[in-house]
């Protein structure tokens, strides 16, 4: 098992990946959204993987703030596709709540990595 899979922050990243994936299939959004909400939740977990590689903290850490970027567009999307009234309340919020949790799992490890 590589270092990254045992992180709680990877699996809830790649959960909401997954997740993500299946709306898509499910749903039929302009492409440009689609391509980019995809691309977003995948670079979560894939810089969470290509970060805990690096041999720095410092370098560790600026793959943990592009995921944390990530994190905050995928937010933007579901903000904007919810307030176009393309998806329900309820999904949205749980979305959101997931996203708000990773991003704070990710902050508290860039403060960790930070001193």
């Amino acid at each position: 098992m590589f270092d990254f899979q045992k992180l709680v922050v990877y699996t809830k990243a790649k959960d909401f990946a997954n997740e993500v994936i299946v709306f898509l299939n499910q749903n039929h959004f302009d492409k440009s959204i689609n391509d980019q909400l995809k691309r977003a939740s995948l670079s979560i977990m894939l810089n969470i993987a290509e970060g805990s590689s690096r041999f720095s903290n410092k370098d560790r850490r600026n793959f943990l703030i592009i995921a944390r970027g990530s994190a905050f567009e995928c937010v933007a999307i579901f903000d904007f596709l919810h307030d176009n009234h393309l998806i329900e309340e309820s999904f949205f919020k749980k979305n959101y709540d997931n996203l708000e949790e990773i991003s704070k799992m990710l902050f508290a490890l860039i403060n960790k990595l930070e001193k």
